[in-house]
């Protein structure tokens, strides 16, 4: 994948990283680390507030663009296990 921008800020929200796949997919990726796996480890740090927030930005990122490309949001995971990437963690709904 290409980075196309780190920490995409709007009021109301944020994305950690936008970037474009092989694919043409723009991915929005959320990156949480945590020391340890306790209450659900970093993955399970992303609540339904958060995803909204994450939302919020992606659309106003897509409002920019001449034509909405196909899109995913993915999350990569650091704790204690390692690091996971999860494609297509969640999507938007409204």
């Amino acid at each position: 994948m290409r980075l196309i921008q780190r920490n995409y800020r709007v009021r109301g929200g944020e994305i950690d990283l936008i970037m474009r796949a092989a694919d043409a997919t723009l991915v929005f990726v959320e990156v949480r680390a945590r020391s340890h796996a306790g209450f659900g480890g970093a993955a399970g740090s992303i609540d339904a507030r958060k995803r909204q927030r994450i939302i919020l930005a992606a659309r106003h990122y897509l409002a920019s663009l001449p034509e909405e490309p196909v899109c995913r949001f993915d999350v990569v995971a650091l704790d204690a296990g390692g690091l996971e990437w999860l494609p297509g963690a969640f999507a938007s709904e409204d």
